[in-house]
Parts: C-alpha cells; sequence; structure tokens
C-alpha cells in the first residue's frame, strides 16, 4: 500500500544528483575513489576523528569491529535488548555471546546501572546503541568499562553529530559505527562507516576492509604490490554512493536543520494532549545534544499502539513501531543471555510508535499527521 505520507522519504537537497553523474563521468564508480576519500575527510575534520572508513553498511563497519578485536568463540559482549538484530549479530557470527542488559526508562538507552552485574571473567566489550540519537551516559559508561578493562564499542546509527556534554557521539568509545541507510539523517540508501582514533587499529581496519589485502598501502606508494595479508571481506562503499552521501554531507545544517524544526513541532503540539492520556514523549535530558533522528511516543499499551497505527493508516499515514527485544527473540535465547531479564525492554518495545519524520516532510504534511492523532480516541 502506498501512503500518501510515508513513514520515510530519501531526500535530495543539493548536489546528490550532480555529484553522482560527475562520479560516472570520471569513470571511478568503485570504492575509494575521489567522493569515499571526500566524505571520510569531511567526517575527520568535523568530528575531530583519526581515520573514518566507509563502508557497505553499519552492520559491516560493526562485523569490522569485532574482527578488529580478534573475538574468539567463548568470548562476550555485553548489548542492549533494544536494538538493531545487527548489533548482536555482528558479533555472534564470530561466536561471541551477547549479554543483553536492559535500558533506561527514560532516553531508552543502555543502562549504566545494570552493566556491571552483567560483566564476566569472558566479558571483552560493551556495544553501546546511542538510541534516537540521544547520548548514553558516557561518563559511567566509560568509567566501568576502564575500571573492568572492557573496550567500548559506539552503535552510533542514529547520532551523527549529537553530542554528550559537548563532545561528538561516536568519539568516545575505542571504535563506533555510523549508517548511512535511507532512513538515516544522512543517507545514500545504504552504507555506513568505521570511526578510530587509535593508528594500530587504522592499519589492521584498512586490511580487513579490503578483503584481507595490503592494498590501500599500495595504492599510497608505501608497498610496490598488495597480496593476501589477513582476514577480511569486501566492505568498501562504492564511490558512486559516496558522491550521494558526499552531497548530503554538504548540507549538514540544511538537513538538520529541517529535522529539528519538525522534531520540536512535534514536541510542541504533542506534549500537552500525550500528558494528559498517560503518553511518554521523547526524554533529553539537558546535558545532550541529539540528533533529532526520530520522534516517538509510548502508547499506555500495545493495545493503544495498535489502534493509533491503524487510525493514522485510515488517514493514509504510515506510522510503525520499533525494535522487539533480542532477548526473547528465537536467535537470543539459543546464543544470548539476559542477567535477570530486560523488563523495560520488554514492556516499551509493545507500545513504542515512531511517526512520519524526513527532512522534507512538509508543514502541511506535518500537520496533517499531527491533526489526525489529536483526533485520535483510544477504544480502552
Amino acid at each position: 500500500m502506498k501512503y500518501e505520507i510515508p513513514f520515510n522519504k530519501p531526500s535530495v537537497v543539493g548536489k546528490e544528483i550532480d555529484w553522482v553523474l560527475e562520479s560516472i563521468a570520471e569513470g571511478h564508480i568503485s570504492g575509494d575513489g575521489p567522493f569515499t576519500k571526500r566524505a571520510e575527510r569531511k567526517l575527520q575534520d568535523e568530528l575531530g576523528i583519526e581515520r573514518v572508513l566507509l563502508t557497505t553498511s553499519c552492520t559491516h563497519a560493526l562485523e569490522m569491529s569485532a574482527m578488529l578485536l580478534e573475538l574468539q568463540p567463548g568470548d562476550e559482549v555485553i548489548v542492549p535488548s533494544f536494538t538493531f538484530v545487527s548489533t548482536a549479530n555482528a558479533f555472534v557470527g564470530r561466536g561471541v555471546k551477547p549479554i543483553f542488559v536492559d535500558v533506561r526508562p527514560d532516553t531508552l538507552n543502555l543502562d549504566e546501572k545494570r552493566l556491571e552485574e552483567a560483566i564476566s571473567p569472558r566479558c571483552k566489550a560493551i556495544v553501546l546503541v546511542h538510541y534516537a540519537g540521544v547520548a548514553c551516559e558516557m561518563d559511567a559508561i566509560m568509567e566501568i568499562a576502564d575500571r573492568h578493562g572492557l573496550v567500548v564499542i559506539e552503535d552510533n546509527a542514529h547520532g551523527l553529530y549529537a553530542k554528550y556534554r559537548g563532545k561528538y557521539l561516536g568519539t568516545f568509545g575505542a571504535m563506533a559505527t555510523q549508517s548511512f541507510h535511507e532512513t538515516k539523517n544522512f543517507t545514500c540508501g545504504e552504507g555506513g562507516a568505521l570511526l578510530l582514533q587509535n593508528p594500530e587499529l587504522i592499519q589492521r581496519a584498512e586490511i580487513i576492509r579490503e578483503k584481507g589485502t595490503n592494498r590501500a598501502r599500495f595504492f599510497r606508494g608505501q608497498v610496490d604490490k598488495y597480496t593476501w595479508v589477513d582476514h577480511g571481506s569486501s566492505y568498501v562503499l562504492a564511490d558512486l554512493l559516496a558522491a550521494y552521501l558526499s552531497a548530503q554531507l554538504e548540507r549538514r545544517e540544511t538537513i538538520q536543520g529541517a529535522r529539528s524544526r519538525i522534531w520540536q513541532r512535534y514536541m510542541d503540539s504533542l506534549q500537552g494532549w500525550a500528558g494528559e492520556r498517560g503518553i511518554a514523549v521523547p526524554t533529553i535530558p539537558e546535558h545532550c545534544e541529539q540528533s533529532y533522528h526520530l520522534f516517538y511516543m509510548l502508547m499506555p499499551s500495545r493495545e493503544q499502539q495498535q489502534q493509533l497505527i491503524a487510525h493514522l493508516r485510515t488517514q493514509s499515514i504510515l506510522s510503525v513501531f520499533h525494535y522487539l527485544p533480542l532477548h526473547l527473540s528465537p536467535m537470543g535465547l539459543k546464543h544470548g543471555s539476559a542477567p535477570g531479564g530486560c523488563p523495560v525492554t520488554e514492556d516499551i518495545s509493545g507500545r513504542l510508535l515512531r511517526l512520519p519524520f524526513y527532512a522534507s516532510l512538509s508543514e502541511t504534511e506535518q500537520s496533517r499527521v499531527i491533526e489526525s492523532i489529536l483526533s485520535f480516541r483510544a477504544q480502552v
């Protein structure tokens, strides 16, 4: 079914088409071409990160992080249960056991108070997710990680350009991953990035990303030929896609400005109505600068969530739920564990509803969404 107001719509905001055509005209549409380098340099300069490597997806960037840590079967990593499957799957694929930890009821981020009870001698890393582009409590998490000798990996698929206490997300852990999927603030359809600070990790990451070869060093003139030197796969983003992404990144202020206005209008229009009905809206701590990635509501019950989704569909408006608890999924039950369970995740996953949100959402379209929500009457 085609909706008049979809949940997401990819936006063209600048020179996306021009630069894709330029990439074709230049004759280099495979990976590590001029647009790849342009996008990587821009992210490095703006985030203050040592190295950014564009990848074919955020999932693949997570897989690379697991390879870089040289995790072995039987090792454990802590992940939130309330996340996309890739956050856990990248590690399970290497025989690593995910230890699922619950999320906070306010920000829906990994609950730092539940971390230490999940740490065992086999634990090697904490993989956190900045849900909706709102930061986890990084001071507490980094202190716990340092005390236990654990590596922190930030799954920052939602949070590009968001900040925690003035510092960009994706720059706290040893590694971070980004997503440029079509639903993200900045997109090329399918794509991702791995962010690194450690020079030793950077050199090996280049090899893993290039099918286990030292091809990157060859093109820099550091070796006279390249060969197979390590494990790896084909994780390099096509320059054709990097051209589209580069144009999006160049219009950062335009995209983020539009998204912030849309987010704030949802909040201003719905907060009072929601509060009167026991419906929760996003919580943004004062020390966090969000990325304006999505706007959600937590309905009082799953029944009301489903009723509102159905009500909006009658208006040709698509709203959607989000993650199902990973610890209760067939693979989660088979490969993971959730000490003490994850009651917050189990509760909120059945009540959360996401509203249409994209940079080109017009005022008229957003008015329709808001008016349709305000006209909703729950069948209790």
